[in-house]
């Protein structure tokens, strides 16, 4: 554990429940608001177990410029997870289109999701997860599918149409895994994407995670988290770094939780 977040520990309570998020950019880019966010309807501080980063695959290795990620199912968040003290769990599962631009087949990304959500219900956790924004993938039209495909997926050499069959496949899996193995699963507002079709427009983030976290239920009554204010202001008292991954092929390993907010809870970035 980072020697700079042992000297603080012997003051923190010790945490109320504990959240995971697994994701790409979206929630990369969101980290802090949505912990928040989860912990206005769940209550706080917690510990929070995340796997998440710019491109990153749910099944298998994914590179961004110098970086190198493992697949999310191939992170040590899990055996973090499986040794990790008992307490209410939350688990948000979200930027699951990713793979199909990877030219992953729909049945292996569901194969996956199906398995990050039969861990998570070994720890009896509440699962929210979002379905892939079918209506604004299916309405890019050709040259902007082909100009973000090749800006955000080099490799990539899929047809806008077979990305949209791709998409439309792997969405109606989503609904069907959620009915099988009774868990809440978000469809996404359209008007809530960018002009890319998959990441959510900055300004309108706030609004949005307030409507999906709605899923988990009723405001905690508890200091800091008074009913009718739903937007929060927590900075970073240490900011989390991964775990493990490879810069220029290199491996660098940071000791977990690496990150640390304002109300005392831990990130543990995997």
């Amino acid at each position: 554990m980072n020697q700079a977040i042992l000297t603080i520990l012997p003051q923190q309570p010790k945490p109320v429940n504990r959240i995971v998020l697994l994701g790409a950019s979206n929630l990369t880019l969101s980290l802090r608001l949505v912990i928040r966010q989860i912990q206005y309807h769940c209550g706080g501080p917690s510990e929070v177990l995340a796997a998440a980063g710019h491109g990153r695959s749910y099944g298998q290795n994914s590179q961004v410029l110098i970086r190198e990620l493992p697949g999310i199912i191939a992170s040590g968040l899990w055996s973090q997870l499986d040794s990790g003290d008992a307490r209410p769990t939350y688990a948000f599962l979200t930027d699951i289109g990713n793979d199909i631009l990877y030219e992953c087949l729909p049945a292996q990304i569901l194969q996956w999701m199906a398995w990050c959500v039969d861990q998570l219900q070994k720890q009896s956790a509440q699962i929210l997860m979002t379905n892939l924004p079918i209506a604004s993938i299916a309405s890019l039209p050709e040259w902007r599918y082909l100009f973000f495909r090749n800006l955000f997926y080099p490799s990539c050499r899929l047809s806008r149409c077979e990305a949209v069959e791709r998409a439309r496949a792997v969405h109606q899996g989503l609904i069907e895994l959620a009915a099988r193995k009774q868990f809440e699963l978000c469809e996404q507002n359209p008007q809530w994407m960018s002009a890319d079709g998959i990441h959510y427009a900055y300004w309108k983030r706030d609004a949005l995670y307030r409507d999906i976290f709605e899923h988990f239920g009723t405001v905690p009554d508890q200091p800091g988290f008074a009913k009718g204010k739903q937007s929060f202001s927590q900075s970073w008292q240490q900011r989390p770094r991964f775990a493990y991954k490879k810069v220029w092929g290199k491996e660098k390993c940071t000791p977990q939780p690496g990150g640390l907010l304002a109300d005392n809870t831990m990130v543990s970035l995997y």
